[in-house]
């Protein structure tokens, strides 16, 4: 077990402010869930299991590819937070023009799913972004020993505060006719309220960062020949981040497979689309509650461990809603809701995987490009969702499930094989 680590002054500052970023963000993310809200909205313009299947692919292709392509550029930033600042503000503003454009395309299915699904992969895009540069400042400003304790107080505080506004808001706006558009709005405040939060960092300008900039070291580092270079000199450099690409890899079928949890719910369980708030506030208190004992078991004990376990646990999701599949009707539509306190711990996965990935990462400018090939990892995959979305209506949801549990449970015994970074 480690010895506790002192705190600064001004990583105390940091870590505060970072913790309220991500808290704020958390409350407006119950409004937009993944795995319940985003399908249902799609479902509420045209339900077809194809286009539910494109979701995935837009969610991780846009929070995975833009960062490969620029992780090189923040990496060699000296100041990052103005770059937290600009993605914040882009993700609020894509969830100002949805909440616009919902009401008079209202009666035009084609033409509003064709604007959700743009401005859907645009704000992944801009998320994937700031979880980037967010990441990034956090390897900066908090050392590995803390931030197991940063997860806890985002998971669990911003769980509990986005539980109290989805029951006071949520609510209600789901039970009316154009409740999406409210919906929309308040995402789009809550994100950028966050956005304010980041200029109040206390960075200092990171010297090698400066130095590589002033050298001529490409502040254009999207260009695709010097991106893929820095790819693969850094694979071929690290197995362990070779390994940890094959397990986020295998994850991915956790993400791949919500948006046809609640499809599935609705229609072979018949559930109301009140269920809606249930699962929500199910699965933000779950994630909550796991945050309790991941954050200081990463802190105490390292993150590895941590990673594995929630890869395994994962694995038995697609295995549950199967089981309840096999259930009376009735009685499956009743427990549903295991399902997403199941689900509550893919917030708390990503975070671990993002969190193992930093400590990979032998210098802080690298700590981008880490995080940056696990995203990529985990949207590799996606090309196959919407193949996963035709499988639904082509062979039923049980054998997509069914594989789906399987490919995760190889990516927890591959973790298993994973090393230690703080031994190293």
């Amino acid at each position: 077990m480690s010895e506790p680590i002192a705190r600064g002054p001004r990583e105390v500052r940091n870590t505060l402010c970072l913790e309220l970023y991500h808290v704020i963000v958390r409350i407006g993310w119950i409004f937009k869930t993944e795995t319940i809200i985003m399908p249902a909205v799609l479902d509420a313009v045209v339900d077809s299991g194809t286009l539910r299947g494109f979701l995935p692919v837009l969610n991780r292709g846009g929070q995975s590819l833009p960062p490969l392509f620029v992780a090189g550029a923040v990496g060699r930033r000296p100041i990052k937070k103005w770059s937290l600042v600009a993605a914040a503000v882009a993700k609020a503003a894509c969830f100002a023009l949805l909440a616009c454009a919902w009401t008079p395309l209202r009666n035009q299915p084609a033409l509003l799913a064709a604007v959700f699904l743009v401005l859907y992969a645009t704000f992944s895009g801009c998320n994937g972004l700031s979880q980037l540069v967010a990441a990034a400042l956090q390897g900066k400003l908090i050392a590995p020993g803390h931030r197991g304790r940063s997860l806890v107080v985002n998971a669990a505080v911003g769980s509990t505060l986005a539980i109290i506004a989805a029951i006071l808001l949520l609510r209600p706006w789901l039970a009316e006719p154009d409740g999406f558009t409210k919906i929309f709005a308040v995402t789009a405040a809550f994100f950028a309220l966050a956005a304010i939060v980041p200029a109040f960092l206390d960075e200092p300008p990171d010297a090698s960062a400066a130095h590589a900039m002033a050298a001529g070291e490409s502040g254009l580092s999207a260009h695709f020949s010097q991106a893929v270079a820095e790819w693969r000199h850094t694979l071929m450099a690290d197995r362990a981040l070779v390994r940890l690409a094959v397990v986020a890899a295998c994850f991915s079928g956790v993400i791949m497979l919500f948006p046809h949890y609640q499809a599935f719910a609705r229609d072979r369980l018949g559930t109301p689309l009140m269920s809606l708030l249930t699962w929500v506030v199910v699965q933000n208190l779950s994630t909550g509650c796991v945050s309790l004992v991941a954050g200081p078991t990463a802190d105490r004990r390292g993150t590895r461990i941590v990673l594995i376990w929630l890869v395994a646990l994962s694995s038995l999701v697609p295995l549950v809603v199967t089981g309840l599949s096999l259930a009376p009707h009735a009685l499956a539509a009743d427990w549903f809701w295991i399902v997403y306190l199941m689900l509550g711990l893919n917030p708390i996965s990503l975070q671990i995987f993002t969190n193992y990935a930093l400590e990979l990462a032998p210098r802080p400018r690298d700590h981008a490009r880490y995080v940056s090939i696990v995203g990529a990892a985990l949207a590799a995959p996606f090309v196959f969702s919407p193949l996963v979305g035709w499988a639904v209506d082509a062979v039923g949801f049980r054998p997509v499930f069914l594989v789906g549990a399987a490919v995760i449970a190889t990516g927890s015994a591959v973790a298993t094989g994973l090393p230690e970074p703080r031994r190293r």
